[in-house]
């Protein structure tokens, strides 16, 4: 009984070989350590990102240190190091601490850390998850298929029928989101999306930039371009202003986010506004919930997005 009692609460002093025993019986028995309300509970928050390098990152942090300070509770910060889930040694740290929660962003966690740490009691919630979450993982996301698609309708509202996407990575969730809804609203004006004009970044102004500059040469150039996010925004008007288009006379852009940094761009960023503060303190409510043992309405949220039109969109010139 001590020995298992070590592995529960994340000691250290354990052998190798016996953690794993002792892991595998409560895998295989589904034990979840049972917790009443506030009981057995450090006053922490596990907060874990992907990468922490912009500005996107402090919206999101924002959101949840004002839940977790509401509550009294307190964040501790991990980066991953680029990697979409965490390391073991952070799942071990978690249950060392006996967080109240866990929140990832732009993660997932790997079926043997859910399970190490719901048989723990530690529940744990996705921001914009990297993947399909399924439909037993908590998570927090945005309307991202209406807003690439909103992004897009925009533009050819306004007369431009040549437009190109930068989007994030292939193999994430949300950027594949976004590029759908271009590709439908596309569709919905009798247009056949052109994968000359369909670039993939990774979400960071160097490929905003670098995707910019490959469009922007092509022998027929696009007239707009959905640039995927807020970030990669500012790389394209890089790329722009290197080649000298200018921006929304022969180029019109528009990004994803609304990041605080939007509206002094030159010119001002039309963008679609994800409500990340909100997103992610309705995931820091949802872990809560879950950590008083009661079951939120919805496991999968995902917020509404809304155009916001600035400057660097304008009707294409004609002649």
């Amino acid at each position: 009984m001590p020995t298992v009692s070590k592995v529960l609460n994340g000691r250290a002093d354990v052998a190798s070989d016996t953690r794993a025993r002792v892991e595998e019986l409560i895998r295989r028995h589904g034990y979840r350590r049972r917790r009443g309300p506030g009981g057995g509970r450090s006053s922490m928050i596990d907060l874990v990102f992907h990468e922490l390098d912009s500005a996107w990152a402090v919206e999101v942090i924002r959101g949840v240190e004002s839940v977790a300070r509401a509550e009294g509770l307190s964040v501790v910060l991990t980066e991953s190091g680029g990697a979409q889930t965490p390391r073991d040694d952070w799942v071990d740290a978690v249950l060392a601490r006996q967080s109240t929660a866990a929140i990832l962003v732009f993660s997932d966690l790997a079926p043997e850390q859910r399970t190490r740490l719901t048989a723990r009691g530690i529940p744990f919630v996705v921001v914009d998850p990297a993947g399909d979450p399924g439909p037993k993982m908590p998570s927090v996301g945005s309307a991202n298929w209406n807003g690439g698609l909103v992004a897009t309708r925009h533009l050819l509202e306004l007369g431009h029928r040549r437009i190109g996407v930068i989007g994030g990575p292939r193999h994430v969730l949300c950027s594949k989101a976004r590029i759908d809804g271009y590709s439908s609203a596309l569709d919905s004006a009798g247009l056949t999306p052109d994968p000359a004009l369909i670039r993939y970044g990774d979400f960071h102004v160097e490929s905003g930039r670098d995707r910019g500059r490959e469009l922007l040469r092509l022998d027929d150039p696009p007239t707009a371009i959905f640039a995927g996010n807020d970030l990669q925004a500012m790389g394209l008007y890089e790329a722009a202003r290197e080649l000298g288009v200018r921006i929304p006379e022969d180029l019109s852009v528009v990004g994803y986010d609304d990041l605080p940094v939007a509206r002094w761009m030159g010119p001002p960023l039309t963008t679609v506004r994800q409500p990340l503060t909100e997103m992610a303190e309705e995931a820091t409510r949802m872990a809560l919930t879950l950590a008083r043992g009661a079951t939120p309405a919805n496991l999968r949220l995902d917020l509404a997005t809304d155009l916001v039109v600035r400057g660097s969109s304008a009707q294409p010139l004609t002649g």
